[in-house]
């Protein structure tokens, strides 16, 4: 796809032409159906004309069945039709707009719709795969373009509108979704319907839903945690900080607008560490380890409720708008609660993840660029890495540092939120806002001082690391280089035992940034710090990738069933890809991904089938 054949001008990922004719507002009237693996109702939108004498509202779909497209003043019927599909985006649906429809108000559409049962923002899990065993779960995952599986939409951040839904299911069941519930009404059959509101604009990928037998447990003012019973008290317990860390948030970003900020502990197939979901962040069990170490992934949806959920990114070509400023202000959490030096280590153990990264896609990779290139037909899931998050973070701490430090930036960091609220913003924006707020000739010349070329569009790691203060991260540099080249190997666990959780991680992937240890000394230091035995998926992970690299199959079988308990993205994928890179254990690693794969989320298991070149 070249870039005059991108889907449409100003997204090439969606159809829909907001430039033309924009929803407003969207209203769901839904019911779940857990027999045919099904959402089907009716969505109301509310729409204006942004371009005089418009004919038609343009929305991504993708396997949707539409079944009618209405005036909903006037029930009259409209002629839409629907697309062949392109690739993996679906297919256009195009709504021919009434005459009486008027350029400077707004109108009322109807389209009655189902989704397929193969919707890939859906994971539909039966009874057996939960917790209790008792009732099925049903949860989305709609960011970055599947929406469109789950409903007729405008599948693109630059389009953001407010939006209500009624959902009907049986009264066994908990319905939650992103934006704020009102009291339940009953509903025949035995089934009740839940109702919602999200009075901020948002674009579509935030709308989410979660469906199952679920309770919660309060845990501060505005968060109430929500998860299967048997794990409400640990998740509670592990989330119980989350307030300090939303005061936190607003003394650096302002004001929380959101009203509630619960978190739903999820199933372990959920793909992601943690999903911004506005009002109900979604978060992996894999967070549940004991000690609030792995927290961090909370400051950082949190922080996402200004940069990405009110600021928000373009379209995915802009991506680190979003998380290079979420890792940037999480950090800044990090910072104030629990001092300067963890906030460095934490952005050194970054610039290691995006060394790894930048090693996998290769130097020379484009989509190792901050701001990418999307119009040759590749997909924003395809484009996802690390990149955005850790070269972003450290872009902007550069920036900081140029320009003065924290004291000089974090106000303009609030203007930057204050001043784009609620819009859609591409990097020259950003830029240009950038430049007019530090306005003084020093600060011109430090910010002409930068090499934006080489950060917003040169691909492989930056030309220069920022100068971060190595204290905490020197001592796990200084064991790994004991443990791997060496002649001075540790006997004792002393070093490691003092090192905090996140020293401990940072270590083991410093350790795979090297060339393969021996194998025996590989088993050595799994047996000597008990890494087999961690409960902390960062850990041992990482652990079960050295042993892959060794090319040993100490710890295969424990491997193998990790993948297939465990659905979380940077973890999985990693490990089947070492896997097939092992000969010995490639065809093993296939055959269990092909028995798990109908238990997997669609997205895990469309990313894996490619890293294992099913696909």
């Amino acid at each position: 796809m070249s870039a005059s054949n991108a889907l449409s001008p100003g997204d090439p990922s969606s159809f829909s032409r907001p430039d033309q004719c924009a929803i407003t507002d969207i209203s769901l009237d839904v019911k779940i159906d857990f027999g045919r693996k099904v959402v089907h109702g009716t969505a109301t939108y509310k729409c204006k004309k942004v371009l005089a004498g418009a004919d038609s509202l343009i929305l991504d779909t993708d396997q949707l069945t539409i079944f009618k497209v209405y005036c909903k003043q006037t029930s009259q019927d409209l002629q839409f039709s629907v697309g062949e599909p392109v690739g993996k985006f679906g297919s256009k649906l195009q709504i021919t707009l009434l005459t009486s429809f008027p350029d400077d108000g707004e109108f009322e559409i109807c389209v009655d719709y189902e989704n397929s049962p193969a919707a890939t923002g859906l994971q539909w899990m039966p009874a057996n795969l939960t917790a209790g065993k008792r009732q099925p779960y049903l949860y989305s995952q709609l960011q970055s373009i599947f929406a469109r599986t789950v409903l007729p939409c405008q599948d693109t951040p630059s389009v953001k509108h407010t939006y209500s839904a009624r959902v009907t299911v049986d009264k066994a069941l908990t319905v939650l979704m992103s934006a704020v519930p009102s009291p339940t009404e009953p509903a025949p059959n035995d089934q009740v319907t839940y109702i919602f509101q999200q009075p901020v604009p948002i674009p579509c990928y935030l709308i989410a839903i979660a469906v199952g037998d679920l309770t919660s447990k309060k845990v501060g003012p505005r968060t109430t945690v929500w998860t299967e019973p048997e794990m409400i008290d640990a998740a509670a317990w592990e989330f119980e900080k989350t307030e300090e860390m939303l005061k936190t948030a607003e003394d650096l970003c302002g004001q929380y607008i959101w009203g509630i900020y619960d978190i739903l502990v999820l199933p372990p197939t959920f793909p992601y560490g943690g999903m911004e979901n506005p009002c109900l962040t979604f978060a992996t069990p894999t967070l549940i380890v004991g000690d609030r170490s792995l927290t961090n992934v909370i400051a950082h949806e949190i922080a996402h409720s200004w940069t990405g959920n009110l600021v928000t990114n373009f379209n995915w070509e802009h991506f680190w708008l979003n998380e290079g400023h979420t890792v940037f202000v999480e950090r800044k959490i990090i910072g104030r609660l629990h001092g300067e030096d963890d906030r460095q280590f934490a952005m050194n153990s970054g610039w290691t993840e995006l060394s790894h990264t930048i090693k996998e896609f290769g130097p020379t990779n484009p989509l190792t660029k901050l701001v990418l290139d999307l119009t040759d037909g590749t997909h924003p899931e395809d484009s996802f890495s690390t990149v955005p998050y850790e070269k972003g973070s450290a872009f902007l701490y550069t920036i900081e540092t140029a320009l003065g430090g924290a004291a000089v930036v974090e106000p303009w960091l609030r203007a930057y939120i204050q001043k784009f609220k609620g819009k859609s913003i591409k990097t020259d924006e950003w830029k240009e806002f950038l430049y007019s707020y530090f306005s003084t000739e020093e600060q011109q010349t430090a910010l002409n001082g930068i090499d934006w070329e080489g950060w917003l569009n040169t691909p492989g790691m930056p030309a220069n690391k920022p100068d971060y203060d190595m204290t905490l991260f020197e001592a796990c540099e200084t064991l790994c280089n004991r443990w791997w080249g060496g002649t001075d190997i540790p006997t004792t666990i002393a070093e490691f035992e003092a090192f905090t959780v996140n020293q401990k991680i940072a270590f083991l992937a410093e350790l795979l940034l090297k060339d393969a240890m021996p194998v025996e000394r590989i088993l050595q230091m799994g047996d000597l710090y008990e890494l087999p035995k961690s409960n902390n998926a960062e850990i041992v992970s990482r652990w079960y990738q050295l042993c892959l690299r060794g090319r040993t199959r100490n710890q295969l079988d424990p491997t193998l069933q990790f993948v297939t308990d465990v659905g979380r993205m940077k973890f999985v994928r990693p490990l089947y890809q070492d896997m097939y890179a092992f000969e010995d254990v490639r065809q093993i690693a296939i055959d269990t991904f092909e028995t798990n794969r109908p238990n997997m989320h669609p997205q895990t298991a469309a990313m894996v089938a490619k890293d294992l070149h099913l696909e």
